[in-house]
């Protein structure tokens, strides 16, 4: 293994052989049609009184963590069977995890419109910085498995206690973990989509690239509504 100097992880720049980066290419580009639909859902659940009613009841939070969890299965098995179906896929992912959104993107429209810009500022510039470390120091991490599915575990474990008790000091708990997991999350998946010489799966790369920024930005969201919003 190659050490590299200071100067070389500050200055120097990750060279990919032209297989890597057109499996890099992809990846991103996979990634934009999870987060362009996202952003259509979003923006039609928030604006559909349905959606908005259907996601706040308890049976809709049940929905999305089945939802959520069940299609990006299905992208993967897609994608082993077509590059097409994994496409669509990906895109219903984005759209159905836009769509579960749809009552805290309409409270934050109501209470205040410029919460929903700082989030997708927040997520964008931590996407950013997170993108360019792995780039500059080309270091590569293993995901600790046991350790994503606890974390994991927990925060849906705390998320349905707190539907029962509506703790806000517990319900700001929950968004800053979901934000840690994100972040936890977009490390490692940037790092083996950028530094891993074995990586060959674009499309579960896309999948682990949105289900952080997801995380990213609903944990700014909850928080800014939080602090920001004017409620509780």
């Amino acid at each position: 293994m190659t050490t590299l100097s200071a100067t070389d992880k500050i200055f120097g720049t990750t060279v990919l052989d032209e297989q890597q980066a057109a499996l890099v290419k992809k990846t991103y580009a996979l990634l934009s049609v999870s987060v362009v639909t996202a952003v259509v859902g979003g923006y039609f659940g928030s604006t559909s009184p349905a959606m908005v009613q259907l996601f706040s009841s308890r049976l809709g939070w049940l929905l999305a963590i089945v939802l959520l969890n069940v299609v990006p299965a299905v992208a993967l098995w897609g994608a082993r069977q077509s590059p097409a179906i994994g496409i669509v896929a990906l895109g219903l992912d984005g759209l159905l995890s836009g769509l579960t959104l749809s009552p805290a993107l309409y409270l934050a429209n109501v209470l205040n419109p410029e919460i929903i810009p700082a989030a997708l500022g927040v997520t964008g510039a931590v996407f950013v910085v997170v993108t360019g470390y792995m780039m500059m120091t080309r270091e590569r991490f293993s995901a600790p498995t046991g350790l994503l599915a606890g974390m994991f575990i927990s925060l849906i474990c705390a998320s349905a206690l707190n539907l029962f008790l509506g703790l806000p000091l517990l319900h700001t708990v929950i968004a800053a973990g979901v934000g840690i997991f994100g972040v936890v999350m977009l490390v490692y998946a940037t790092s083996d989509v950028l530094n891993n010489p074995e990586y060959t799966q674009p499309v579960q790369g896309a999948l682990m690239l949105f289900a952080a920024l997801f995380n990213i930005f609903v944990s700014a969201l909850h928080l800014m509504l939080r602090f920001f919003g004017g409620r509780r």
